[in-house]
């Protein structure tokens, strides 16, 4: 199995990145995906999460209204569009897919992370 993330970098704060998961090697429509971020000397944190159908998804407060998750199980893809980035979204992104949609297991699969800074 392969998550891999892209869509990282550099933003100034306003600005607006999309992350992209593609995964492989699972029967992706069989898994709910959830973004996770950990900033330095923070535990790893659950952005948002869509239903293995994408028909449910939610998100911490703190992003809600500027943080889009959506999925398309036709090309094993997993995005999250964040928009009105602020200093305190800079961490690295990690994509997770899991069969649990409330609780992080361990036979969660994990892609390698992206970061995303967000400074002026």
């Amino acid at each position: 199995v392969q998550l891999v993330e892209s869509g990282g970098g550099l933003v100034q704060p306003g600005g607006s990145l999309r992350l992209s998961c593609a995964a492989s090697g699972l029967t992706f429509s069989r898994y709910h995906m959830k973004w996770y971020r950990q900033a330095p000397g923070k535990e790893r944190e659950l952005v948002a999460r869509i239903s293995d159908s994408g028909g449910s998804t939610n998100y911490r407060d703190s992003v809600k209204g500027r943080f889009t998750i959506s999925r398309d199980n036709a090309k094993n893809t997993v995005n999250l569009q964040m928009n009105i980035l602020k200093p305190e979204d800079t961490a690295v992104y990690y994509c997770n897919a899991a069969l649990s949609y409330v609780v992080r297991g361990s036979n969660d699969y994990w892609g390698q992370g992206t970061q995303v800074t967000v400074s002026s």
